[in-house]
């Protein structure tokens, strides 16, 4: 009965993760009118699966790591600490996925970790040095990292294009609104003019911006799209490959406990979760992070899904358990700084549900810890 508790909430976790942050990758590409909604999320979709094929691979540290050892002692780990972790992380996940926000997968299972262990067996038992150095740090210094990174780079990135001679077309937008007359001079031009189609010069909300020149001899929009469309499916890889180990740690932990090897299983089974939760219900994360955060165009966006990729890859490969939900919108909040239009009133409630999101997962582990343990005995 615990098993099947344990696999149904490592399920609901990773669709959770799957509607919250599969969508983060691309959200730049439907921002700046580089895809429509639905191209994006194939294209999110298809990179997220491959990132969790290779996950084990690349990022096996992470496993061992979210299974709990090292957080608390070996002796406590056990199919109710597994399912209490899981579970929380997902409600966790699941109500800021319904309010819209994007959140951390890594922060509610941390939180849910150590409120259920503190639950256990005390807070004496916690390794806080590890929490210290292998979570709090990693997780505190990748958002300033990208923020800081964004609003450095971006600038030199503008300047470089402005050298190489590439400028930024001005949006003019034909539309078939009522035709308004325009006086120069009456008679038939005047009559003409409020005839024919209307002619508005438009925002970059209402079309698409685009640039004009060439890199070593290639389209500049060209390349510049075909750069971002690559940045955005290498942020689904490697979210995937940060986040898939710290759910299929679960499953994986509960066979090894029950002596039984499902590690290829528990895995496709967590990739498939996250691509289903991403598809269906990734809707309300995905306007938050394209529409709400800053105006972006391809150069911006293809600038932070570049720097988001570098980080979260990076951290994947040393084991450290980073956000890319922390990353990707640092990196879009500093491109908001650089340009200074940034959404102030979005960004400070996405910084409000990062904030609660850690003491929620914690509160909740310990509650669920309490209930399922009650239960057993």
């Amino acid at each position: 009965m615990l098993l099947t508790l344990l696999i149904t909430a490592a399920f609901f976790l990773a669709w959770s993760n799957g509607a919250n942050d599969n969508f983060k990758g691309v959200a730049t590409l439907w921002g700046s009118k580089t895809a429509t909604f639905r191209r994006a999320l194939i294209w999110a979709t298809v990179s997220t699966a491959l990132g969790s094929l290779v996950s084990v691979a690349l990022a096996g540290a992470l496993v061992t790591r979210f299974s709990g050892k090292g957080v608390i002692a070996d002796a406590l780990i056990d199919s109710t600490m597994l399912t209490a972790v899981g579970a929380a992380g997902a409600i966790t996940i699941f109500l800021a996925t319904l309010l819209k926000m994007p959140t951390s997968t890594t922060h509610a299972l941390t939180g849910a970790l150590v409120g259920a262990g503190w639950m256990a067996a005390g807070a004496a038992q916690l390794n806080w040095a590890t929490l210290g150095t292998k979570f709090a740090q990693p997780l505190l210094l990748s958002p300033a990292l990208a923020i800081v990174g964004a609003a450095v780079i971006y600038p030199l990135l503008r300047r470089a294009r402005i050298s190489a001679g590439v400028d930024r077309e001005t949006c003019l937008c034909v539309g078939s609104g009522e035709p308004q007359p325009i006086a120069i001079g009456g008679g038939a031009a005047a009559e003409a003019l409020a005839t024919g189609p209307e002619l508005t010069l438009a925002s970059t909300d209402d079309c698409v911006e685009r640039y004009r020149g060439s890199f070593f001899g290639i389209d500049a929009q060209r390349t510049v799209d075909s750069l971002h469309y690559l940045s955005g499916g290498a942020v689904c890889f490697a979210r995937a490959v940060n986040d898939t180990p710290k759910i299929a740690a679960l499953l994986l932990g509960a066979t090894a406990l029950s002596g039984t090897t499902l590690s290829t299983a528990a895995l496709l089974l967590v990739a498939l979760a996250m691509a289903a939760g991403g598809w269906f219900q990734s809707r309300g994360v995905a306007e938050t992070m394209s529409l709400r955060i800053t105006d972006l165009n391809p150069g911006q966006g293809l600038t932070a899904n570049l720097l988001t990729a570098f980080l979260v890859l990076g951290a994947s490969r040393l084991g450290l358990p980073v956000s890319t939900t922390h990353v990707s919108c640092g990196s879009i909040f500093g491109i908001g700084v650089a340009t200074r239009s940034g959404n102030v009133r979005t960004i400070l409630q996405i910084l409000a549900t990062w904030v609660t999101t850690l003491p929620l997962g914690l509160a909740l582990g310990a509650i669920l810890y309490k209930l399922l343990a009650t239960l057993g005995t």
